[in-house]
């Protein structure tokens, strides 16, 4: 069974995080994005920085982990973006096999 992962990035504005989504989505990389809205964050850069970002989460293959960092650089305005991923543990087994789908099923087939 494919290995399922959450991939947690942030983008400097809600424009930028439907153009990571999309470009995402369109590769098929990933199954789904949610753009969860404004989140503050504060992370030293130079300094203690006090910023607005977007947050996203994206549903994939862990096997994608690598292709879908490479495309979120492509794309991010940011030196160094945020993406990173976690292990989907348990989940409903026909949203896991969506994601599997929707991922390397569609991009194979």
């Amino acid at each position: 069974m494919i290995e399922t992962i959450t991939v947690y990035m942030t983008a400097g504005s809600e424009e930028e995080a439907h153009k990571i989504a999309t470009a995402l989505i369109d590769d098929r990389l990933v199954a789904c994005v949610n753009i969860l809205g404004a989140i503050t964050s504060v992370f030293y850069w130079d300094g203690v920085q006090h910023e607005q970002e977007i947050a996203l989460i994206a549903k994939a293959s862990r096997e994608d982990f690598a292709a879908i960092n490479a495309r979120v650089r492509e794309v991010h305005s940011y030196d160094c973006p945020c993406v990173v991923a976690w292990p989907i543990v348990e989940g409903d087994s026909e949203f896991v096999q969506w994601i599997a789908e929707e991922t390397r099923g569609k991009r194979q087939g």
